[in-house]
C-alpha cells in the first residue's frame, strides 16, 4: 500500500525535527543511515573499527551542520560526502595497506534476514564473492574506487556522485569507466563458467 502524495516523507519529518534541535529525531535519521554510512566507509577502505570512529565522526558533523543543510541534494548524499571527506582524511593520515593485509570480508550483500533466507551454501559463494569484490575494489586506484562504490555499490546517480567527491559529472564518469574496467578484469577469472 502506497502512501498518500499529501502525507509526509518520514524522513522529511525527522529532518524537521532535528534542525529543531530534536536529538531523538536525530537518533532517528542516524538510524535510517547508519549502515549505508558504515558500509561506504569499509568499502572506502576503513576497517570495520576505523569505520566505526569516522561513521561516529561523520555524524556529529552531521549534527553540527544540520542547519546548513539546504536539502538541495538528498540526505543520503549529503551524508555520503561528508563520510567519503572524513574517510579520505584517516587514509591520508596512514600509510597504504598492502592488499595481504586487508580486514576480513565485510558482511555479504543483503545480509539480514535476506541472507537468512539463503541456503547456506548460498550464504558460502556470497560471503566468498564479497570478500574477492573487497580485494579487488582495494586493487583499484582510489578516485576509480570511490566512482565505483559511490555509483555501483551505493547506487548514487552520477551527478550526485560526482558533486560528493567535487568533480564535474564527465570526469566522474570517466573514472567510473576505467574503475569498471580494471574491475571487471580483476574479477574475470572467478567469473567465467566452466566449459562443459
Amino acid at each position: 500500500m502506497s502512501a498518500r502524495p499529501d502525507t509526509p516523507d518520514p524522513e522529511e519529518q525527522l529532518l524537521a525535527r532535528a534542525r529543531a534541535g530534536d536529538e531523538d529525531a536525530f537518533a532517528g535519521l542516524v538510524t535510517l543511515h547508519g549502515d549505508q554510512v558504515y558500509g561506504a566507509l569499509r568499502r572506502f577502505g576503513l576497517d570495520g573499527h576505523e569505520a566505526e570512529e569516522v561513521a561516529q565522526e561523520v555524524f556529529l558533523r552531521a549534527w553540527r551542520g544540520l542547519t546548513k543543510f539546504e536539502s538541495r541534494a538528498r540526505l543520503s548524499t549529503w551524508l555520503y560526502r561528508i563520510a567519503f571527506n572524513e574517510a579520505q582524511r584517516r587514509l591520508s593520515q596512514r600509510p597504504p595497506v598492502p592488499l595481504v593485509e586487508l580486514p576480513g570480508a565485510r558482511e555479504p550483500a543483503g545480509s539480514g534476514a535476506e541472507a537468512r533466507r539463503l541456503s547456506p551454501e548460498a550464504r558460502a559463494l556470497d560471503h566468498e564473492f564479497a570478500t574477492l569484490l573487497e580485494r579487488a575494489l582495494g586493487q583499484l586506484a582510489p578516485d576509480r574506487r570511490t566512482a565505483v562504490i559511490l555509483r555501483d555499490i551505493q547506487g548514487l546517480s552520477t551527478v550526485a556522485a560526482a558533486e560528493i567527491v567535487g568533480v564535474r559529472p564527465l570526469s566522474f564518469k570517466s573514472r567510473l569507466h576505467r574503475g569498471r574496467m580494471e574491475l571487471r578484469s580483476l574479477l574475470a577469472p572467478y567469473l567465467e563458467l566452466d566449459e562443459p
